[in-house]
């Protein structure tokens, strides 16, 4: 049993056999806009209060919550409305994990990471964020007088978020998260200034604050650094409380274990298929990467509409108006780089067959969705806490790829395309296999940083500060980075479901209408709905029941 396992000892024990009264789904509604309230910490000045008594007091009151909510007699209320009480179910627990193991605020100093320059293509930030975050993407530009002062106010508040962090973070042990937090607060450091000369002159007031951030992120930075000598414990949650997340929190039906064979087989296979195909194009030449601007915004817009059309010929799903220009606004922009220079990993997808990638933007098809045609739910249209939904998420980017490649996609551009779709899985299936194994704590980073190299084919991954990064993620967020492969596989599996249960009825496009149609939420959930079927993490049998004893 590891040291956290030991932390978290057992969870809340709540009979519900004789606690469950009348209640119905929009009080679960009322419910979770009240628990949303209570999640976030208390604000002063700006500063969201992580203080050891504070999250101490929060924890406390997190029993009366899971109380309310397992009070609720939902085994009678219709299918997709406990689909509903699993998601806040899960919230619950994601937040009661936190507070008993992975305890960002104490453990983590890259929690107090605040400002965002971009968005994810993702519901929400890929990975734990602190409460007060900037998202620098979301306002108009030039930006407007209210704007300025609101992000005045907020970028003021940092230098007294890293003081409190300071304290927060006495104790923790956990060297690999030390180490990564010193990048992460550098690459604060720099993304301020850089947004400091973007908007300068705008308002004195935001010139200071963005000054006084950037100067307490470099002090920041500098005191982790000097604290790290001293850090030499594990950062992995172990395989026992991994395992517990998954079934609890994100509602992945795979334990550590069994991802770790899951992984380990999709690389292989990923390896064996390359090989194969490289084989069979071995008297093809090679893929001569996009070499102008003209010709990257060319080709890219290209790969758009033949994207679309065979969405459409192909009858995968239903089209809707908005998805065109939601694949074209992330198209991004040409990247010189030097002969046999390594551009960062997709990049080196992208400038050799946009095509190949191309299915993983369904990503930004998703989001759009989200604004377009929002569930009706809304809890299922508000993204969910703790990347409940990233197995669901970057589960079907991943897995489209591979699909869309047996339904055609690549046969009329480049045979040689469909060598870069098993690059790309075999990647994916080495990063989380290393992040696996940061968690069971049998890598320390710079193990999992070699692994995934090593394993990723014609050494496009030279980049250590690039997996560095990655694994970070992995480290912070358990099940982010087997979220690709392990959730591709759930897709599959249901896939393969509804097609023995619908017979000569089965078509891809209903398929996937129903299954967007759930929203981004777990693929056990989905499941489900589409099918009926419960998996067995959601039987809690009356209790919420303790992971070890």
């Amino acid at each position: 049993m590891t040291r956290y396992a030991l932390v978290f000892v057992a969870l809340l024990l709540v009979p519900v056999g004789n606690l469950q009264a009348q209640s119905s789904w929009s009080d679960l509604v009322d419910l979770f806009a009240e628990w949303r309230d209570f999640e976030r910490p208390d604000f002063t000045n700006g500063v969201p209060d992580y203080t050891a008594p504070a999250m101490a007091r929060q924890q406390r009151e997190l029993a009366s919550w899971k109380d309310r909510l397992w009070r609720m007699d939902v085994d009678t209320w219709p299918l997709e409305q406990q689909i509903d009480w699993h998601l806040v179910r899960a919230e619950m627990n994601g937040l009661d994990f936190d507070h008993r193991v992975r305890r960002p605020w104490a453990r983590d100093p890259a929690f107090y990471v605040m400002m965002y320059a971009s968005e994810s293509d993702v519901p929400a930030h890929e990975g734990p964020v602190m409460h007060g975050w900037i998202d620098t993407w979301t306002y108009e530009y030039p930006l407007s007088d209210a704007d300025a002062a609101e992000l005045a106010r907020r970028f003021a508040a940092i230098p007294a978020v890293l003081d409190q962090a300071r304290t927060n973070l006495a104790g923790s042990n956990a060297r690999d998260l030390w180490e990564a937090g010193i990048r992460s607060f550098q690459g604060q450091a720099r993304d301020l200034r850089a947004y400091a000369g973007r908007v300068r002159g705008t308002s004195g007031a935001l010139d200071r604050a963005l000054d006084d951030a950037a100067r307490a992120s470099e002090a920041f930075a500098a005191w982790v650094a000097a604290e790290l000598p001293g850090k030499t414990g594990p950062s992995g949650v172990g395989p026992e409380a991994y395992t517990w997340y998954m079934h609890n929190v994100h509602l992945s039906p795979y334990s550590w274990e069994e991802q770790v064979t899951l992984m380990r087989r999709e690389l292989v296979r990923s390896h064996a298929s390359l090989r194969m195909e490289e084989n069979r194009n071995r008297h093809l030449p090679e893929l001569e990467r996009i070499r102008t601007p003209e010709e990257y915004d060319r080709r890219l817009n290209e790969s758009v509409d033949r994207y679309m059309a065979f969405l459409e010929q192909e009858e995968i799903e239903t089209i809707q108006a908005w998805m065109d220009a939601a694949l074209r606004a992330v198209n991004g922009s040409f990247s010189p780089a030097a002969p046999g220079e390594i551009r960062n990993f997709f990049s080196e997808v992208i400038y050799r067959d946009p095509d190949a990638f191309r299915p993983h933007m369904h990503h930004w098809i998703e989001l759009a969705r989200m604004r377009e045609d929002p569930h009706p739910s809304p809890i299922r249209a508000t993204p969910s806490l703790y990347n409940i939904y990233d197995h669901r998420s970057e589960g079907l980017a991943t897995g489209v790829e591979e699909m869309f490649m047996h339904l055609g996609l690549l046969d009329d551009n480049s045979p040689r395309a469909r060598e870069l779709v098993w690059i790309m899985l075999a990647q994916r299936a080495a990063r989380a296999t290393s992040g696996l194994m940061l968690h069971g704590n049998e890598f320390v980073m710079e193990e999992a940083v070699t692994f995934a190299g090593r394993w990723t084919p014609r050494g496009w991954l030279p980049d250590g500060a690039l997996v560095r990064g990655e694994q970070h993620l992995y480290l912070r967020q358990p099940g982010y980075g087997t979220s690709y492969v392990a959730g591709k596989i759930q897709i599959e599996e249901l896939m393969a479901e509804e097609a023995l249960e619908r017979g000569d009825d089965f078509t891809v496009k209903d398929f996937f209408d129903d299954f967007y149609s759930a929203g981004i939420i777990p693929t056990v959930l989905v499941r489900w709905q589409m099918t009926g079927e419960k998996h067995p993490i959601l039987d809690v049998a009356g209790v919420q029941e303790a992971p070890w004893r």
